[in-house]
C-alpha cells in the first residue's frame, strides 16, 4: 500500500505521454530533445519549393549552421509541376519530399499526402495566415495593391480603392498583369459573385493595358507608360527605395494577400528533419532572413517593410488557397470577361 501513490503517478505520467504522442501541438522540451535526437539519425531533410532558389539557399544554409548534422537537398519548382511531381511519385511508391512549399495544397491535402503539423513558432502568426486544421502556415506573403507613378500621380489624386480604377479619368490608364486569376477570384470571394463580377465587366472596358508580371507592371508604372496598376506592395516599395517615382495604396479595403504556404509531407521519409526545418523557417530568425530580401513576413513581431505595411494599418485579407485547385474556372472566367 506504501507504494500506490508511487505506481498511480507513473501510471498517470505513462497515460499522459501516451495521450499526448499523437499531439504534434505540445512540444515541451523533452519532446523537442526526441525530435533532435531522431532528426540526427534521418540525417537528412528534402525540402520542395516555389521559394525562389536564392532565397530557398539563404535558409537552407543558416539550417544547416544550426543543424549540422542533417543536410539539406532542394527541387525548386513552380506551383503546378511540383504538384504534378509529388502526385507521379506517390503514385509510383517513390516518397521522396519531406518538406513543401507550394500554393496548391488542396489537392495533396485531399489526396491524404500531408501531414498536420502545428508548430510551437505558430502562435506569432495571425489565424488567416495558418491553416484552422494544423496542416500548413504561410512563409511569406503578397499584397496585391494599387501602385502609381508618384511624378503622375500625387497620394491625393490616387485612386483610393478598387471601385476607384472605373473613374472615367483612369480609362486607358490602368496597366495588369493579363493572368489576374487569383485576385479576381479573391474578389469573388469577398465580394460576393454578383457584385465582383459587375465591379469587373466596368473594369474591361476602362482600356486595360495588358502585360505579363507584376514586376514589369511596377517597372512600367515608373517608366510613365501608363500612371497606375496592380503591383505587389513588396516590389513596389523596393523599387522605391532605390529612387523610382512609384507609390503604393494603403487604404484599399481590402488588401488581398496572397499566401506561400509550407507543410509537411504525410509520407516524409525523414520527418524529424522535416519538423525543425518547418520550425525553423517559421522562426523569427528565419523570417528576419526574408525580411532581408524583400519577402514580406506574417509574425506579429518581426517589422514590416515600412511601418505602413503593419497588418494593423491596412485591411488585409488572405486569399484561401483552395483558390489554387480551381484556378483553370477562374481563369476561363476572366478571359471571358476582359477579353473576349
Amino acid at each position: 500500500m506504501n507504494h500506490s501513490p508511487r505506481l498511480l503517478l507513473v501510471f498517470l505520467v505513462f497515460i499522459i505521454s501516451v495521450g499526448s504522442s499523437g499531439d504534434v501541438s505540445s512540444q515541451t522540451a523533452g519532446s523537442q530533445a526526441a525530435v533532435i535526437e531522431a532528426a540526427k539519425r534521418e540525417g537528412t531533410v528534402i525540402f520542395y519549393g516555389a521559394l525562389n532558389i536564392n532565397d530557398s539557399r539563404l535558409l537552407l544554409k543558416r539550417f544547416e549552421e544550426k543543424y549540422p548534422f542533417i543536410k539539406t537537398e532542394n527541387l525548386r519548382m513552380s506551383a503546378e509541376p511540383l504538384l504534378n511531381r509529388i502526385l507521379t511519385e506517390d503514385k509510383a511508391g517513390r516518397n521522396s519530399v519531406d518538406l513543401i512549399n507550394n500554393t496548391v495544397l488542396n489537392a495533396l491535402k485531399k489526396a491524404g499526402l500531408l501531414q498536420p503539423y502545428r508548430s510551437p513558432e505558430n502562435s506569432a502568426y495571425p489565424e488567416q495566415f495558418r491553416d484552422p486544421d494544423g496542416y500548413w502556415t504561410s512563409l511569406y506573403n503578397n499584397y496585391y495593391v494599387l501602385g502609381y507613378n508618384s511624378n503622375l500621380v500625387s497620394a491625393r489624386e490616387a485612386p483610393r480603392d478598387w471601385p476607384d480604377l472605373l473613374n472615367p479619368k483612369w480609362k486607358g490608364k490602368i496597366g495588369m498583369d493579363q493572368e489576374e486569376y487569383e485576385w479576381y477570384a479573391a474578389t469573388l470571394q469577398y465580394w460576393g459573385r454578383e457584385k465582383a463580377q459587375k465591379f469587373h465587366r466596368a473594369l474591361a472596358r476602362q482600356d486595360i493595358h495588358w502585360r505579363k508580371g507584376h514586376t514589369l507592371i511596377s517597372q512600367l508604372i515608373v517608366a510613365g507608360e501608363f500612371p497606375v496598376g496592380i503591383v505587389y506592395a513588396h516590389r513596389a516599395e523596393s523599387m522605391k527605395k532605390a529612387g523610382a517615382p512609384i507609390g503604393w495604396v494603403k487604404s484599399s479595403d481590402p488588401v488581398f494577400v496572397t499566401l506561400s504556404p509550407i507543410t509537411i509531407a504525410a509520407k516524409a521519409p525523414h520527418p524529424n528533419a522535416a519538423k525543425l526545418l518547418f520550425d525553423f523557417m517559421l522562426s523569427k530568425e528565419a523570417q528576419l532572413m526574408l525580411r532581408g530580401v524583400n519577402r514580406i513576413s506574417g509574425r506579429l513581431d518581426v517589422e514590416p517593410l515600412v511601418p505602413e505595411m503593419h497588418p494593423s494599418k491596412l485591411k488585409l485579407v488572405a486569399i484561401d488557397p483552395r483558390v489554387a485547385e480551381e484556378l483553370g474556372k477562374y481563369s476561363r472566367e476572366f478571359q471571358d470577361i476582359y477579353f473576349r
